[in-house]
């Protein structure tokens, strides 16, 4: 079927489609709930932060790490989402399959994670001895940062997977909600790891 002849109410229906998908009001609609919920989420992570008093007394350097965890799972996963957000509205990424886009993305989150956890081990190691404290060591650092990142990262890429697809086909912009979900989730669930990290390593 030959393609349909361009014709100048083309370019007025895009703007108008636009204008309405990029307006204020869609944009507060949309992203003002899960931005209330990132809150929310960001006063249980500190609830669950709270709880985690012995842990940080018996590992030296866990309290130098714990902010950076979240900082690097939630900067991550944001990342995660907004891509697929992106590849979504390119038709690049229509459902959950082999598709090597969504593969690749995904892949290369949770690799990026594992990488920067090591680091970070490492220089919370470094960092704590450097401020004059005492330190658990860095193989214990980087333990945690793995077991917390990884495990995370792999909760995270799930969710940000399931998110972006289901929001986009209830007629959501992808970009609105994703990343403020992602993060409002990112600091609880990193939050949780870390004390699942610190009481498996405390167990070994």
């Amino acid at each position: 079927m030959p393609p349909r002849a361009y014709h100048e109410d083309d370019d007025i229906e895009i703007e108008e489609y636009l204008g309405e998908y990029a307006s204020v009001s869609s944009i507060v609609r949309e992203a003002l709930p899960f931005e209330i919920l990132a809150i929310i989420g960001g006063v249980v992570a500190g609830l669950i932060f709270s709880g985690m008093t012995n842990e940080l007394q018996l590992i030296p350097g866990l309290i130098v790490i714990a902010p950076a965890v979240l900082g690097m799972r939630g900067n991550v996963s944001c990342t995660l989402g907004s891509r697929l957000g992106s590849a979504i509205h390119m038709g690049l990424i229509t459902r959950i399959d082999t598709n090597p886009e969504l593969i690749n993305n995904v892949s290369g989150s949770l690799l990026l994670g594992f990488i920067l956890s090591i680091v970070l081990g490492i220089l919370g190691h470094y960092v704590t001895l450097a401020l004059g404290l005492e330190s658990a060591g860095a193989l214990v650092l980087i333990l945690i940062a793995v077991i917390a990142g990884v495990t995370s990262g792999i909760v995270l890429a799930v969710v940000a997977v399931l998110l972006a697809l289901g929001m986009f086909r209830f007629g959501f912009d992808p970009d609105n909600v994703v990343t403020p979900a992602i993060a409002t989730i990112g600091d609880i669930v990193s939050m949780f790891m870390l004390f699942v990290a610190a009481r498996v390593v405390l167990a070994l």
